[in-house]
């Protein structure tokens, strides 16, 4: 930690020396009045907990961003990595958890959920690869388990992406980078008949750093039509995402260690995938005769995912290696109506809020063995693992009641019923089935305040998360080509419970200072299984922490953001294998600073701390810790056009964005994907890694008009 904060001191005594010698604001001179616009809108009497949030669209335009996904590294407290290719979804860490591909953090783009139940690579799946950054007006965070509102997969966070119905002004970006990164987009809005045309479009590629080249291409494109006004309007939006790629997943230390292959390099070049995600969706909002809002979005989407990926090489196969195909193709449809009533009650302020979310998704869903992405089969093992047919539905009704009791004291009161159904036709008989289930989820918080500037608050809820529907009628398992050994089903829905107390204060002159101490506890854990490569439900635990937030705005041209947390997590049951959950994150950091409007120049320098993790329950094994800074500068070149310089991993940092330890069997005579060893290795267990991208420069000219 010291040489992490020295460098940290270092590079921030250069910025602010920058700063000093180049203020606008000369000593005797008195500065204009300006409103300054800060990266939060986090003020006193926005929020209902001191760990709830918005986000502006200044932080997305003056921060570097090496992946779409990292809009949600915004949510302070929040890490994004990558143990694979680019296109597919990114891992997530909030609170103590590793969230694998978004389990137990919702994500919502233009209210459409993200998220996806009994997903091919995990329950939860959160792939935002089809975000254009530009194109966000804000993103609104919550965290645990307190608002109604908030449904599957909430439990430690949620994040809503809004999308711009109008542009400030139009923009057009072409990027180009180390590593075969090239970028174009284009976004502009206008006047059509009685509303706005909105559109947007991407053209994406990049090979990373990798000795197998990415080859990442994506195509992204947005058309919104929006009419009426805050009151009394709506907005259509059709959205379309294409992906593929080639992935370097996580690899063994061993066989870097000895040479075998670089930090770079692949045991198997032939994992990767595409993808592609396609909506439709209705955002109508109206206010009432009796000055009540209706709210309502409906969307339909379409989604399909073909992912190769080898974890374990030759462990389970000596000759033909262990890839294997997940394979998902859906289609979601679902309705969110919701209703707010203003009134008094004995002169106080009273909000009743009601609404439902309704779901349903389509899935067809299997898993096959393949080899350099063909699916093979032997005579005793055959190539379809499991197939499946899932019809899966969800209904959620809750209710919200606000009462302003006094000038200084509010309270919020919420109850969510939500209701499970799922059939499951498995090419497996004995693995059909159907599952229903329900869940009663309570909320309340207090807020007291402001006193002196400054909030207090009390939050308590329940949550839930959904299991794979797959997992809830399973009675065989499905890995023995026997069908013979039995397989224990999960339940359908897990009770989460969360408490908080928070504080938020404006008392210092420009700064925006927050705290929350927290708690949460899980009926059942969702294990990352790295042998598998998937999650299944685990042990019962608890997680409890610090978060400090702080936004320092002392002049129009300087911005300071600075989030602290700290946490840990356990099993609360006893078991001989350990209390650490493997890939619990314990400490993170995270600290920008922006200068702005220096004549032509703006500039950011940002650094994020990434603690380290346990490995095993018995934490004998654990991560390394890393801190990467990134930076921006950015030349106006005139009115309309400016030129950006982004650098990642500014000290070129030998880091790891995540880590694992499990079993591994490798090869020493290897040609293509097949293994020619005529006695093969032992397995051995391994730390297995997927590194952080060095120094890497990306330029972009932008044109606003």
């Amino acid at each position: 930690m010291g040489a992490i904060l020295r460098k940290t001191k270092v590079a921030l005594a250069f910025f602010f020396a920058f700063c000093v010698q180049h203020s606008p604001a000369q000593e005797n001179e008195s500065p204009p009045t300006v409103r300054i616009i800060g990266h939060y809108e986090n003020a006193v009497g926005t929020s209902d907990a001191a760990s709830q949030g918005t986000i502006t669209p200044q932080l997305i335009e003056a921060r570097p961003m090496l992946r779409p996904g990292e809009v949600l590294e915004y949510v302070p407290g929040v890490i994004i990595t990558q143990h694979s290719g680019d296109g597919k979804a990114n891992q997530y860490f909030l609170r103590g958890f590793n969230l694998d591909h978004g389990t137990d953090f919702l994500t919502t783009i233009d209210h459409m959920p993200v998220n996806m139940p009994t997903h091919a690579h995990g329950q939860g799946y959160s792939d935002i690869n089809f975000l254009i950054p530009e194109l966000v007006s804000r993103v609104a965070y919550k965290k645990g388990p307190y608002f109604a509102e908030e449904g599957d997969f909430s439990s430690v966070g949620a994040a809503d992406i809004d999308y711009y119905t109008k542009m400030p002004k139009g923009i057009a970006s072409l990027g180009l980078g180390s590593n075969g990164y090239r970028r174009a987009m284009a976004a502009n809005s206008f006047d059509s008949g009685p509303g706005h045309l909105l559109y947007g479009f991407e053209l994406f590629h990049n090979d990373g750093p990798w000795i197998n080249p990415e080859d990442y291409r994506k195509l992204n494109g947005v058309l919104r039509f929006s009419e009426g006004t805050n009151a009394d309007g709506y907005t259509l939006s059709l959205m379309g995402y294409s992906g593929k790629w080639n992935a370097t997943d996580q690899i063994p230390q061993r066989a870097v260690d000895d040479g075998t292959i670089s930090r770079f390099g692949a045991i198997d070049p032939t994992d990767g995938g595409k993808t592609s995600r396609y909506s439709l969706s209705l955002d109508r909002h109206k206010t009432l005769a009796n000055g009540a809002v209706f709210h309502m979005d409906v969307y339909a989407i379409t989604y399909r995912l073909n992912l190769f990926s080898n974890f374990t090489f030759f462990l389970d196969n000596p000759v033909n290696g262990d890839q294997f195909e997940q394979y998902d193709n859906r289609t979601i449809i679902g309705v969110t109506p919701s209703w707010v009533f203003n009134g008094k009650w004995n002169e106080r302020q009273v909000t009743n809020k009601f609404g439902l979310d309704a779901r349903r998704d389509d899935i067809n869903v299997a898993l096959y063995h393949t080899q350099a992405r063909e699916r093979v089969e032997t005579p005793t093992i055959p190539s379809t693992v499991r197939s499946d047919m899932v019809r899966q539905a969800g209904v959620g009704l809750y209710y919200e009641n606000a009462i302003q009791w006094t000038d200084t004291f509010r309270s919020i009161a919420g109850m969510r019923e939500d209701f499970y159904g799922a059939r499951v036709d498995s090419d497996l008989a004995e693995n059909s089935g159907t599952t229903n289930a329900r869940i009663a989820s309570p909320k309340l918080s207090f807020i007291f305040g402001p006193y002196d500037k400054t909030e207090y608050f009390l939050n308590y809820g329940q949550g839930f998360h959904s299991n794979d529907a797959r997992g809830t009628t399973i009675a065989l398992d499905p890995n023995d080509p026997t069908h013979t050994t039995p397989a224990a089903k999960v339940p359908a829905l897990v009770k989460t419970k969360g408490e908080e107390i928070g504080l938020r204060t404006e008392r210092i002159p420009h700064l925006q200072s927050s705290l929350s101490l927290w708690r949460l506890t899980l009926d059942s854990e969702l294990v990352f299984k790295g042998d598998a490569g998937t999650t299944e439900a685990g042990r019962a635990s608890l997680r409890r922490g610090i978060e400090w937030s702080n936004r320092y705005i002392p002049h129009d041209w300087l911005i300071v953001d600075l989030d602290l947390s700290a946490s840990r997590a356990q099993f609360t049951d006893s078991d001989p294998a350990g209390n650490y959950i493997p890939g619990a994150i314990d400490r993170v950091a995270s600290m920008g600073v922006t200068v702005k409007d220096f004549g032509p120049w703006s500039g950011t320098v940002h650094a994020r701390y990434f603690g380290p993790r346990p490995l095993k329950e018995d934490n004998s094994q654990r991560s390394q810790s890393s801190t990467i800074f990134s930076a921006r500068a950015s030349y106006k070149v005139d009115a309309k056009t400016s030129v950006n310089l982004d650098v990642f991993n500014l000290f070129n940092r030998k880091s790891n964005d995540i880590e694992y330890y499990y079993s591994s069997r490798l090869c020493t005579n290897q040609t293509g994907t097949t293994c020619n060893d005529p006695v093969p290795q032992a397995p051995m267990n391994d730390i297995h890694f997927h590194p952080a991208e060095p120094r890497t420069v990306r330029l972009a000219l932008v044109a606003r008009y």
